[in-house]
């Protein structure tokens, strides 16, 4: 099923809700996420400043998904962007290995 999110604080609501329906008290899902009780709290709250891999590291523990619709017009041109961004972040690991590779023998 999916939510509209419009703020924090609907994100946190839905974390919370999802927590609660999976029968896991705060304390031990955040254990078991591998972040303080205290965090997991700021986020199921709504709070405004949370670490981003925090808050996705709690998303992927619950089996949650985050997807965001762009509209109609706009999609094509987002697509492309974001598939020129990968290949560019892909080509600089590739270029590290060689340079490691060129230190190595000398």
């Amino acid at each position: 099923m999916k939510f509209d999110i419009e703020s924090p604080a609907d994100l946190g609501e839905i974390i919370r809700a999802s927590r609660k329906a999976m029968g896991m008290r705060q304390d031990d899902a955040a254990g078991s996420i591998g972040v303080s009780e205290n965090f997991l709290g700021k986020v199921e709250r709504g709070g405004e400043t949370v670490q981003w891999g925090k808050l996705f590291q709690i998303i992927q523990e619950l089996g949650l998904t985050v997807s965001v619709e762009v509209p109609e017009p706009y999609a094509q041109d987002t697509q492309a962007t974001l598939a020129k961004r990968r290949e560019q972040q892909a080509a600089p690991s590739a270029r590290v290995q060689v340079k490691s590779l060129q230190g190595e023998r000398t």
